[in-house]
């Protein structure tokens, strides 16, 4: 029998020769393969700097800090997203605002956004989720009548464009994972992307403790036991060499990877669209989603308030089938205001986000990577299609 994961990482002789090089070297912190890897990152988005950081939540506590945002400040992030998102506004002593989730797409409903605004409002936070580019434009009309930031959470936002453009070069700045789950991975790591030159170098001196001069510049430099000078507040959320090495490899091989998601995807969406009880991933005709993952809504029948705890177990029971038949799945995230730290301290209530709190409980995530072969794919969609309940 398969035994087919949610998620499977494969490296090339290439990444792990690549690996070597800063062992060798004896430089391994952060270095010249984090500035190699900075670059192929800036020119696969188009963006004008990357940064590159420890993990995707530590690109958005930095972003959120280097923007200003601080105790009893607001920011508007979607209720049905990783709980990091969140995580990164409580930190700061700020107050994530959730808002409901358009269920189509899984990403916020920008609809609702203005109502939601405050004058304590500082910033909106949008989820490009699974890979979806969420509506940028029309969060970015909102942002400006009110005067503020955008912080994209592109965690999954690898190979998202709308239009030509790709994620994370809309909002002031946009946040990028390489976690084992995502296209592109460093073991642990993430890179910010900005536009904004002077931005660009207080996220780079913060991401250091605030040092004008990287160590590795410094030990390059004419007097390198001088040490710099720090005019900001900053944090250790530096990557290595080690991990920007292997980074770096990947990205010699971006568009192959890509490709392959693609593909993978696209044999999903044919096969599976005339399972009823399925609903596959809806991808407007502007966007160019990177697939990240592949999340369904599983629904026997249309899902409402009254129905949808029914309608969770019968989608943990279909979970539970396909995980005997050797295929591993995962709800696609899950709603953080249904979170046992959100719901206590900010007393909200499973329904105050509906949409949100219903992909909790019925969405599915099927395996997505690369390496899945043809063979593994078909006997996926061989066993979704002959399910009965």
């Amino acid at each position: 029998m398969y035994n087919i994961p949610i998620s499977k990482t494969v490296f090339s002789q290439v990444e792990r020769e690549n690996i070597l090089k800063p062992l060798n070297s004896g430089w391994v912190v952060q270095g010249p393969y984090v500035k190699e890897f900075e670059e192929k990152w800036s020119k696969f988005t188009g963006a004008k700097h990357s940064i590159a950081v420890s993990n995707c939540t530590t690109a958005l506590h930095l972003s959120l800090s280097a923007l200003g945002v601080g105790y009893g400040d607001e920011v508007i992030v979607p209720s049905f997203t990783w709980v990091a998102t969140a995580n990164a506004v409580e930190a700061l002593g700020a107050r994530p605002v959730f808002c409901d989730i358009n269920l189509e797409t899984f990403n916020i409903d920008e609809s609702q956004i203005e109502n939601l605004i405050t004058q304590h409002t500082k910033a909106i936070i949008p989820v490009h989720l699974f890979g979806l580019p969420a509506e940028m434009n029309l969060i970015l009309e909102v942002a400006q009548k009110y005067n503020l930031m955008v912080i994209e959470d592109a965690a999954c936002g690898f190979a998202a464009k709308i239009s030509d453009m790709h994620v994370g070069n809309f909002g002031n700045t946009g946040c990028f994972s390489f976690h084992p789950r995502k296209a592109i991975t460093t073991g642990e790591g993430g890179m910010i992307t900005t536009n904004h030159d002077d931005l660009a170098v207080k996220l780079r001196a913060m991401r250091d403790h605030g040092a004008t001069v990287s160590d590795h510049q410094r030990h390059l430099g004419a007097k390198p036991y001088l040490l710099p000078e720090f005019p900001y507040l900053g944090y250790n959320y530096r990557m290595t060499d080690i991990q920007a090495s292997i980074g770096s490899s990947q990205m010699d091989r971006a568009d192959e990877i890509f490709q392959r998601r693609q593909k993978i995807a696209a044999v999903y969406s044919k096969e599976l669209s005339s399972v009823e009880w399925i609903r596959i991933p809806y991808i407007p005709s502007n966007v160019q989603h990177g697939f990240q993952s592949y999340v369904c809504v599983f629904e026997p029948e249309k899902i409402t308030s009254e129905n949808v705890d029914k309608m969770h177990e019968m989608r943990n029971k279909f979970m539970e089938y396909l995980q005997s038949k050797g295929i591993s799945t995962r709800p696609g995230t899950h709603a953080v205001h249904n979170l046992e730290f959100y719901k206590r301290k900010y007393k909200i209530n499973p329904g105050d986000f509906p949409n949100a709190y219903i992909a909790d409980k019925c969405s599915v995530a099927i395996p997505l990577f690369p390496a899945l072969t043809e063979d593994e794919q078909y006997y996926i969609i061989e066993k979704i299609q002959s399910y009965h309940f």
